[in-house]
């Protein structure tokens, strides 16, 4: 494992993990963590990262600038600038710089998703995986408006935060209409995997929305719900989930072909 800046920030930093039997090109996997994008950090991945180096893939485990770091689309921008370092210096991690897929959790999601829907596609990503990702966060400052649960109302203002400590309208509709995930669908977008707990405080009809425009434009996408509540990696650590994730990715990566 080797810790490499793509940035002069503090936060634009990730580390980077691949099998050493040999030179041989492996597929990718970037992990961009959680934690309301104003929280968290890389070292929360390592058990993740390490369970996707031993199958065999090269492994980009990300920190990225926090909302109170710098506001949207900051964060899409570091996760971005970070798959282009890690694709111009690909021979150095036995890395397939054409064949690699994003795997965001809870916030992260978002800012993986985000990059699955930019512009008309992003060169070698084979697919996004979101695991409770909050895909829209006009529909997280909506469902925290009026509401009890001081977990929605917790991302409805980790959201106002991400789009620089203003709401939805006037002069901060242009940032918010950038955040919402489902705008931006296209064709050339990577095909996505989805996964929540079906009562959880990001609800599965985040995704759904985002299904319908990726379908719309040509795109696969699954949504997977679970019973409960747990959200985020504990809900990866659920019996079946991880697994049903890891070989999603597995067919992405080791199928060429577009079912776009």
């Amino acid at each position: 494992m080797t810790e490499v800046s793509y940035g002069p920030h503090r936060r634009q930093k990730m580390d980077i993990w691949w099998p050493t039997d040999g030179g041989q090109k492996r597929p990718g996997v970037f992990l961009i963590h959680g934690g309301w994008w104003s929280s968290g950090d890389k070292k929360y991945m390592t058990e993740i990262t390490r369970s996707y180096t031993e199958l065999g893939y090269t492994v980009f485990n990300l920190n990225y600038r926090l909302s109170g770091d710098a506001a949207w689309p900051a964060q899409r921008v570091d996760a971005l600038d970070a798959i282009a370092t890690a694709r111009r210096h690909a021979a150095r991690w036995a890395f397939d710089p054409d064949n690699y897929v994003i795997v965001g959790f809870s916030a992260g999601g978002h800012v993986a998703a985000s990059v699955g829907t930019y512009g008309n596609g992003v060169p070698g990503l084979k697919g996004v995986v979101g695991v409770s990702p909050v895909v829209s966060p006009l529909r997280a400052y909506q469902d925290g408006a009026d509401t009890l649960d001081p977990l929605k109302v917790r991302l409805r203002d980790a959201a106002i935060r991400l789009a620089g400590g203003c709401e939805p309208k006037g002069r901060c509709s242009r940032v918010w209409a950038s955040m919402e995930v489902s705008w931006h669908a296209s064709r050339g977008d990577a095909p996505m995997f989805s996964v929540h707990s079906e009562d959880e405080f990001v609800p599965p009809r985040q995704s759904m929305a985002l299904k319908s425009a990726l379908n719309k434009a040509g795109v696969n996408m699954t949504v997977r719900s679970v019973p409960g509540t747990v959200h985020s990696s504990p809900l990866y650590r659920t019996f079946g989930v991880a697994d049903e994730v890891q070989r999603w990715i597995s067919r992405r990566v080791s199928d060429t072909r577009s079912d776009r």
